[in-house]
């Protein structure tokens, strides 16, 4: 039986459910754990978010002559390499949520007024793909921001457990703390042997 739902419904649905899980990924954390960088190269919770709200600002803004109306200075050409990753002091957790909502409604006014056939151009990108479909941008910013929710859910389960897609789903085993411990040991066990 054929799909009901249309190609524009089916990517849009799966964007708005990882912007969704990306932000989940900060809930119950302290100011100082959404900032902790956990990682040899300093990802960090808040950061990816920022940076998520650059991508999706870019690509489904600028990139279809839809440029985002406010300053984004960590974007600049001469701005500081990864500024994007990380909040500054200044910049609050409500602030980059807000902001990465908020980029939301713009990228979904592209997606409401560009035909997923419709030509964009991505002036970082080689000159043989420099001018994707609408499509192809949108499939792109899907698998980065679910590629970034990964991430984060990595992130978040080291820092104090909660894991999966969505708080209300974890897409995991229903099994108490001594199976997973269990488990774990088991596959320890596996890999011990390669050693």
């Amino acid at each position: 039986m054929p799909d009901a739902l249309d190609d524009l419904t089916i990517l849009r649905t799966y964007l708005q459910r990882a912007r969704e899980t990306v932000l989940w990924k900060l809930e119950g954390l302290s100011e100082r754990d959404v900032r902790r960088p956990l990682t040899p190269t300093g990802t960090n919770l808040l950061g990816v978010v920022k940076h998520l709200a650059s991508v999706d600002v870019e690509y489904l803004g600028s990139c279809f002559g839809h440029p985002w109306p406010e300053p984004m200075p960590w974007m600049a050409e001469d701005g500081e390499h990864n500024a994007d990753m990380w909040a500054t002091r200044e910049e609050s957790r409500e602030w980059v949520v807000d902001l990465y909502r908020r980029v939301w409604q713009h990228g979904d006014h592209t997606l409401a007024t560009v035909g997923l056939d419709d030509l964009g151009e991505v002036p970082w990108w080689p000159e043989e793909r420099r001018h994707p479909s609408l499509r192809r941008v949108l499939v792109h910013v899907v698998a980065e921001t679910n590629r970034h929710a990964g991430q984060m859910d990595i992130l978040r389960e080291q820092l104090d457990g909660p894991v999966g897609m969505l708080r209300t789903a974890p897409n995991l085993p229903p099994e108490d703390e001594a199976w997973w411990e269990a488990y774990r040991a088991r596959l320890q066990a596996v890999a011990d042997e390669f050693a």
